[in-house]
């Protein structure tokens, strides 16, 4: 991982504290937002953001209920509440039609954001979200693989601990995930997984305007071939991608892979 370290801030909108990281353009002022996963808080994509940053200005997002963005039991952590706070924190910032990149729940977000109406995104990269729903096979993921490392986190955990959830992840990305989940706040969590089985998302890839590439891990079982097949009858512009040796967290299990795959799609 880089040493590089981005600036840091935070910004009230839609009612809540939201931390995001920048990493400032080296080439280029396209906005691109990144919003990260179920138990990703905007440190661990600092590796991801820094690449994209050769060719993009980007803002990682704490989702709220992660990392340093407002938490509690008072929030509503449901996707149209994350989604309004997309929304909110473009607006806040005056990014004019920034970009959306959003992994696994954060992809959902991204959807849900976009499909509002309620600002200019221009493109959608949306990486192997969560497709279970009403009536769809599970999620492959169970909640308490979350919930153990989650409460083992609060007490203190480190690196070879973490080894027995993610045990395919280098060091660094286990030292990181290690040092962070302790901020992923329970309830948000369950709250988000629950979604992923009563929230159905296929309505919102048919209702999405703006140009978006769904990208597809080749070993994360996420999204199989009849959901691909699905999605593309529901809306054919949707450009599709496979990282066929990579898990659901694509850019861990194959970074070169994650960037071949996205290519120059952001840029265009």
């Amino acid at each position: 991982m880089s040493a590089a370290l981005p600036n840091g801030g935070n910004v009230f909108a839609n009612g809540i504290r939201q931390h995001y990281l920048h990493y400032r353009s080296t080439g280029s002022a396209f906005a691109v937002i990144l919003i990260p996963g179920i138990t990703s808080p905007a440190i661990t994509w600092g590796f991801v953001a820094e690449r994209l940053a050769e060719r993009h200005d980007v803002y990682v997002l704490d989702v709220r209920g992660r990392g340093l963005s407002s938490t509690g039991p008072d929030l509503d952590y449901g996707l149209d509440a994350m989604a309004a706070d997309v929304v909110g924190f473009a607006d806040a910032l005056g990014l004019s039609a920034p970009s959306l990149l959003g992994h696994s729940m954060g992809a959902r977000i991204a959807m849900r954001a976009a499909v509002s109406g309620k600002n200019g995104f221009s493109r959608l990269a949306l990486i192997d979200p969560p497709v279970s729903g009403p009536g769809r096979r599970p999620y492959p993921s169970k909640l308490p693989w979350y919930v153990d490392s989650i409460r083992l986190a609060m007490k203190g955990i480190d690196a070879e601990g973490m080894r027995a959830f993610c045990p395919t992840w280098s060091e660094d990305q286990l030292r990181l995930r290690a040092e962070w989940l302790h901020t992923c706040y329970e309830p948000a969590i369950v709250t988000a997984f629950e979604d992923f089985h009563s929230d159905d998302i296929f309505p919102d890839f048919k209702a999405l305007k703006q140009p978006a590439m769904l990208m597809i891990a080749g070993r994360g079982g996420v999204i199989a071939p009849e959901d691909e097949a699905e999605i593309r009858a529901l809306n054919p512009a949707i450009e599709m991608t496979h990282v066929a040796n990579a898990g659901h967290m694509i850019p861990w299990d194959d970074f070169d892979g994650f960037f071949n795959a996205l290519g120059d799609f952001l840029a265009r």
